[in-house]
């Protein structure tokens, strides 16, 4: 009875509140086109364009078995620290590259081809996804605070903190392994990797064509669906202030900010960044009532807790492989935590010696690219990847109706 009542209760809850989202739409249709636009614009400039490459790059080096060579060379190392089998280092390579949400694509993709378990899957989707560096240096470091150097604090204690979150979920699951047999790690074998390549490469007999297709399109795919979640939380974020929700919302976040010892003025700009990356980074970079070190440490969170847009398009993801969600959104928030911990310990070693132009507290294993690389890479993305965005929607567009043709044809 009560799981009933829950149930039903829960129906309400949905209905409503998709009834108010329609509702709000029509008492404010501009705010509603702008904040839509500003979505479509951040997806089609730079989301788009950056992401697809690492898209069917990673689907051609799963069709060819280039991941299971990896895997295998790395299964000392990741099986050990975060108790997954070394695929999941190709997956959190290419996920701190591209940025979200390519770790729990990745992650979906191999455990739908058998190379994880689901305890293994829950696991690395909760530490392979991360803002790419291109964001964190390019539109956040230079474009928003107009200042390069704060990119190598931002992006060392990003990385650092999802590393964090790897090594504490390695025992997430553990008590549902305790039954199962435990799997060591096999030891570093460059001719077994080697074989293993070559015979995953002829398990799949397609031709070259058909697989540089069948990546084309399931990337697009998945970039469009991004594109939406893009553009509705923009919509959402936009329409939660105009109701004063916002505001409402603000005195919880004051406490919060209190206990952290960060000024209030942060309410806004940090409820705005819960929902979306870019808008709560921007608005926390204009707060002018803050200092340098509380701005950054303040935008470490956001960018590790990646935002319930982010969040949405990872849940949509895991989802359709029947991943759980909820291990991710606890990582998501333990990464926040540990991102803006390791900003407040790293300001001085990172930021505050390397910006007063001291060399030597420069890390030598950590080469900082020109100031304005960065930039110029963030620029030439914008002014070019609407061109790449409609090439590839044209080129998607073909490759389906090839595919639709052919079918029919077979019926």
């Amino acid at each position: 009875m009560k799981r009933n009542w829950g149930t039903k209760l829960k129906t309400v809850l949905l209905a409503s509140t998709v009834t108010l989202f329609a509702f709000s739409l029509i008492c404010y249709p501009k705010q509603s086109l702008e904040a839509s636009i500003r979505g479509l614009n951040m997806w089609w400039e730079v989301v788009f364009p950056s992401l697809l490459p690492f898209f069917i790059i990673s689907e051609l080096l799963i069709s060819f078995g280039v991941v299971s060579f990896l895997g295998v060379l790395l299964e000392p190392l990741m099986r050990p620290l975060f108790r997954v089998p070394g695929v999941g280092g190709f997956a959190w390579a290419m996920g701190m590259a591209s940025g979200y949400p390519s770790g729990a694509k990745l992650t979906a993709r191999l455990y739908q081809e058998k190379q994880l378990s689901t305890i293994e899957a829950e696991r690395l989707a909760s530490f392979t996804n991360s803002s790419n560096p291109l964001f964190i240096f390019g539109a956040v470091s230079a474009g928003f605070f107009n200042n390069p150097h704060l990119g190598l604090v931002l992006a060392i204690s990003h990385y650092l903190g999802n590393i964090s979150v790897g090594l504490i979920m390695r025992f997430h699951g553990i008590r549902k392994e305790k039954g199962k047999p435990k799997r060591s790690p096999r030891p570093f074998s460059l001719p077994y990797a080697l074989r293993t390549l070559h015979q995953t490469r002829l398990k799949n007999e397609q031709p070259l064509g058909k697989l540089l297709g069948d990546a084309v399109r399931s990337s697009v795919q998945t970039l469009l669906m991004i594109g939406g979640f893009i553009i509705l939380f923009s919509v959402v974020n936009k329409l939660l202030y105009m109701m004063h929700l916002t505001e409402q919302f603000a005195p919880l976040l004051r406490q919060l900010l209190r206990l952290t010892q960060l000024p209030e003025q942060f309410d806004i700009p940090v409820f705005s960044g819960l929902f979306e990356i870019t808008l709560g980074s921007q608005m926390i970079s204009q707060t002018e009532e803050a200092s340098l070190l509380e701005k950054a440490v303040a935008t470490s969170f956001i960018l590790a807790f990646g935002g319930f847009s982010v969040q949405a398009q990872v849940a949509s993801i895991l989802a359709e492989a029947n991943i759980r969600f909820q291990p991710f959104f606890i990582a998501r928030l333990m990464h926040g935590v540990f991102a803006a911990l390791f900003t407040y310990l790293l300001w001085k070693p990172l930021y505050v010696q390397t910006a007063s132009g001291e060399p030597d507290s420069i890390p030598t294993f950590l080469p900082i690219p020109p100031d304005n690389a960065w930039d110029e890479v963030w620029q030439l993305l914008q002014q070019y990847g609407p061109l790449v965005t409609l090439l590839f929607l044209c080129l998607y567009i073909w490759l389906t109706a090839k595919t639709t043709n052919g079918t029919r044809g077979r019926l």
